[in-house]
């Protein structure tokens, strides 16, 4: 029996697989941002770690008996998260997330520092990053940057929790942006770039590889006979690729959650410099994955929602309803750039803001529905074109996470994209499944774990791509680039 546990933003995920990847319990917790400003986005780890022993708890109580069976734990966490921990272990401050863009003079100045980084790195300086996150620290928090001991990520520091171990993954480790991706190492220099001591880097693993065993006092507390291995785990946007099995070149994943992530699995490093892609080493054995990001998916929906006082589902809805009753006045509908948490691919930019055009009286909330869920999936289409653009191109595409349950997206993605879009059974589990799978290949140590990590799962539908909506989106997409380059005229 095995576990594996998604540390996402919203929220924590734990299921229970056997060995043919049958989930046999589930839990989940929600988890709240601190925002002290625009911009800011923060956790405190304990939290993390707090909604991770309710959800075991909860598991032991409903499934003792297979808790007890547990024999491996993997990780899948939010990637760039800065956890700073002092010598004991204990948390200096909340963690600095993935979407917060306080660091954009850090990011300029390391940029200046390190012309080369976006060719060694996994992408050009950006504020979302570990390094500038540092050095903002360093200059307005010198003292956090004084008790620090040591630097994790998100997952790490739960990882930690359960073994006592400091420890790292290439994957999660290359969002610091001290990892040299051509070395497969931290680097010396470019901890000395941005003022962060190298000895205060952990050590590192393979995602597939054991990185501890559950601490004997939580195998008491939630009835596991142990031993249990703790793999190394991996960064949420490659873990969601393990769980569909999506481990081999040219397999694609779109993660739609708080953020859309479109990743391509590459069989070398392929950096495109520049343009807010994320090229890190992917999780499976000798590949790299290279990361599209639109920072607002799912949290640009529940914006609407909670203006308009309904539910995403709802909005869901009647963007569907829109769109097979009275397709018409869709072209009648606001075109709205949702760039609500500023941008990172292609434009590299987290001050840019959303703005929203041709609103009138006759706009109603089927409109306003159909255009929000249009926008995130025009912004999808600019990530797709700037990999094509560099010849990174994938032969199948797997749609995952929250917004993959949605009934309009994946019509609209795969008529922007011009391929099937495959939905896989069991896709809201993709990044816990994907943990689960670096649990099995940490126990079992197979001579070469990629066919387990490759293994797919069952069909639920595949969406093929429908002329008819490609032609009407065609002809908005042309006004929601018109709106994005006066976003863009208002920033530079």
């Amino acid at each position: 029996m095995f576990a594996g546990i998604d540390i996402g933003t919203s929220g924590v995920k734990a299921i229970l697989v056997n060995d043919d990847h049958q989930v046999l319990g589930t839990a989940t917790r929600n988890l709240s941002v601190t925002r002290l400003q625009d911009g800011w986005s923060e956790q405190h780890p304990d939290e993390w770690w707090d909604a991770l022993c309710a959800v075991f708890d909860e598991l032991a109580a409903v499934r003792p008996a297979e808790m007890a069976a547990l024999s491996g734990i993997g990780l899948s966490g939010q990637m760039l998260g800065t956890v700073l921990i002092d010598k004991d272990d204990r948390p200096v401050r909340r963690a600095i997330l993935w979407n917060d863009g306080r660091a954009v003079e850090e990011a300029r100045r390391l940029q200046v520092a390190v012309p080369d980084m976006g060719q060694r790195s996994c992408i050009d300086p950006d504020p979302g990053f570990g390094a500038p996150k540092l050095m903002w620290l360093a200059r307005h928090e010198p003292e956090t940057i004084e008790k620090a001991d040591c630097l994790l990520l998100p997952k790490d520091y739960v990882r930690l929790k359960l073994t006592g171990e400091r420890a790292s993954e290439p994957s999660d480790a290359s969002g610091t942006l001290l990892f040299d991706n051509r070395r497969m190492a931290f680097a010396s220099d470019l901890a000395e770039a941005a003022g962060f001591a190298l000895e205060k880097l952990p050590r590192l693993i393979n995602a597939w590889e054991p990185a501890g065993e559950l601490r004997r006092e939580l195998c008491e507390r939630w009835g596991i006979q142990g031993p249990v291995v703790v793999a190394g785990g991996a960064g949420d946007n490659l873990a969601c690729k393990i769980g569909v099995g999506a481990a081999r070149p040219e397999r694609g994943v779109l993660t739609i959650g708080t953020s859309g992530v479109l990743c391509v699995s590459t069989p070398t490093f392929r950096p495109i410099p520049g343009k807010g892609v994320q090229t890190p080493p992917h999780a499976a054995p000798g590949q790299f994955s290279s990361q599209g990001v639109a920072m607002s998916a799912t949290s640009a929906v529940n914006w609407m929602a909670t203006i308009m006082g309904t539910h995403e589902a709802e909005l869901d809805g009647q963007a569907e309803t829109l769109l097979e009753n009275d397709p018409q006045r869709i072209a009648g509908a606001p075109v709205i750039l949702p760039y609500l948490d500023g941008v990172r691919t292609p434009h590299k930019n987290a001050r840019l803001r959303g703005l929203a055009d041709m609103l009138s009286l006759s706009t109603t909330r089927e409109m306003l529905a159909w255009a929000v869920f249009e926008g995130v999936a025009f912004h999808f289409a600019e990530v797709v074109q700037t990999q094509r653009d560099h010849g990174i191109t994938c032969s199948q595409l797997q749609v995952v996470g929250g917004g993959s349950q949605s009934r309009i997206w994946p019509r609209m993605i795969a008529a922007l994209y011009g391929i099937p879009i495959i939905l896989s059974k069991g896709r809201a589990n993709a990044a816990a499944m994907g943990a689960a799978k670096l649990a099995m290949a940490a126990a079992y140590q197979p001579e070469d774990p990629l066919d387990l990590l490759a293994a797919e799962p069952e069909l639920d539908r595949m969406i093929e791509p429908e002329p008819d909506l490609a032609a009407l989106l065609g002809d908005r997409r042309a006004k929601y680039e018109k709106l994005r380059d006066t976003a863009l005229d208002r920033v530079t």
